[in-house]
């Protein structure tokens, strides 16, 4: 009989730690939304404690979504239970998200604890939150690289005080198949021993391994795995979900499981994903990227002309590349709008859809035909406004290749207006010093990519920065069919972002 394999989503959790990849409280809520239309068993919504506007997330993703389970992440403080459980006190699915580092240099340099100290803790905290949670997962932070015997211990002490779900975390992506493999199955082994529980694994792409290991894992015992959509996280990223997804489907010869992912629904939530972050997917990325279904040479064209098969493993429709579409433009009304938005999945209040449908009419006065893309812009901008931050009135810029580049910038917040103007080496230069000096700002730009969204010479740009400020790295992203304008929009989205997250949050060590 096929075993089930529990998805536990950790994308507005562990995905949102990549730098620039945070997003606003309301564009979680969408993703969050679309994760459970795709299926997903359990959501990891955030970090309660961490900051207020973490626990507004994880409190209106608790309210809102009703299939998935939610989780909270918490270190082995009282506190951290606490405000979990506070943030998802009206959910009945809640679930704590448990955690403490194990391995020798983390007890050395991040902890300084005994293993002694570390049982204690584990002990005390499991014993506390059980009186909040009947489901909490426990995680020993970098458990590949913790001693097989003091981790097991760990692991009985935990199973014992409470744990429903024990997590081995690759942290750092250390593990090759074969020994993960190994590493799982001996672990399942002895902890059967001591009662049932759910075996999940979490693992990080550092070598490119985060799928295969996690593979290799399912193999030997592990019947929940951790993901994130497009695989996106800190540093290499984590474990893919469309990865891990379509090799248990397409290889079902050799895994005889099955998920609840609604596959066809895949490529949609990415793509909402994509929008929302501003991440640029690689076209040779697996599953998702630009290139996975198409062929150059002439020996591929060929086969697949003859029998797709001969070169195509999977068809892009099981994941919902094939999307039919209605053509959008000037005359299109609110219900072609509203039925665009359904196919991804999309479901905004009265007030958002307000707002997208006059963006798009008005994108639709500059161009022929608005296509997915551009609509998708359009709500992952709607979604991701900030309010009571600094705002363009308006901008001039000067350019030719027989003069000094200029720019002249008015910037309102409240009542305020800040007025500059700035000589640079090119018109988005110029922009950013004016803006700089509107401000009294001295930030670094350390990325700047600009983008087309859809096809053809009306395609709107998408820019897409990071900029530095007192060591913080700060992201911008925002869509126009005027890439200078698009341009001073991202950089100010990001200087937002900076005031916001001074505000707002509080350092917290994961």
């Amino acid at each position: 009989m096929a075993k089930k394999i529990t998805i536990f989503d950790t994308t507005l959790r562990d995905g949102e730690q990549a730098p620039g990849a945070s997003m606003s409280v309301n564009q979680k809520i969408e993703m969050a939304l679309a994760l459970e239309r795709l299926g997903v068993d359990i959501i990891e919504a955030g970090f309660p404690i961490s900051s207020p506007v973490q626990f507004e997330a994880v409190n209106k993703i608790g309210q809102k979504v009703k299939n998935s389970k939610i989780a909270g992440l918490s270190r082995c403080t009282k506190e951290d239970v606490k405000a979990v459980y506070e943030a998802l006190r009206d959910n009945k699915n809640r679930v704590l998200h448990l955690f403490i580092a194990t391995s020798p240099i983390h007890r050395k340099y991040k902890l300084k604890k005994s293993k002694k100290e570390i049982i204690k803790t584990v002990t005390e905290t499991l014993k506390y939150a059980q009186n909040y949670f009947n489901f909490i997962e426990f995680s020993p932070e970098d458990a590949t690289r913790t001693e097989l015997d003091f981790l097991l211990q760990i692991l009985r002490t935990a199973l014992i005080n409470g744990a429903t779900t024990i997590n081995i975390p690759d942290t750092v992506g250390y593990a090759i198949p074969h020994e993960f493999g190994q590493f799982i199955k001996k672990i399942f082994e002895d902890l059967k021993k001591t009662k049932d529980f759910t075996l999940s694994i979490h693992c990080h792409n550092d070598l490119g391994l985060a799928v295969a290991n996690s593979l290799a894992a399912i193999q030997s015992g592990a019947t929940q795995v951790e993901v994130t959509l497009n695989g996106i996280g800190e540093r290499a990223g984590n474990c893919a979900l469309e990865e891990v997804i379509m090799s248990l489907k397409v290889r079902k010869d050799i895994f005889d499981v099955y998920t609840n992912i609604k596959t066809e629904l895949l490529y949609p939530t990415s793509k909402l994903l994509q929008h929302i972050t501003g991440f640029i997917l690689p076209r040779n990325k697996p599953i998702f990227g630009e290139n996975v279904f198409s062929h150059e040479s002439g020996i591929h064209q060929h086969g697949v002309i003859s029998k797709k098969e001969t070169y195509e493993i999977m068809k892009p429709e099981t994941i919902g590349r094939v999307v039919e579409t209605l053509v959008m433009g000037r005359h299109s009304g609110r219900h072609a709008f509203r039925n665009k938005l359904k196919q991804y999945g999309i479901s905004l209040n009265k007030k958002e859809f307000e707002r997208a449908f006059a963006k798009f009419i008005e994108i639709a006065d500059k161009k022929k035909e608005v296509n997915d893309e551009d609509i998708l812009s359009i709500v992952s901008s709607i979604l991701g406004k900030e309010a009571n931050g600094y705002k363009l009135k308006y901008f001039y810029v000067y350019t030719g290749n027989s003069l000094i580049p200029s720019a002249t910038v008015k910037i309102i917040k409240g009542e305020n207006e800040f007025i500059s103007a700035s000589t640079g080496d090119g018109p988005v230069d110029a922009l950013f010093k004016a803006i700089d000096s509107a401000l009294n700002l001295k930030p670094r730009l350390k990325e700047y990519v600009i983008q087309a969204i859809g096809k053809g010479k009306d395609a709107q740009g998408q820019v897409n920065l990071t900029i530095e400020i007192e060591g913080k790295c700060l992201n911008g992203k925002a869509i126009s069919t005027d890439i200078v304008e698009a341009s001073a929009l991202a950089y100010l989205r990001a200087i937002n972002r900076y005031y916001w997250q001074k505000m707002f949050f509080k350092e917290a060590k994961i």
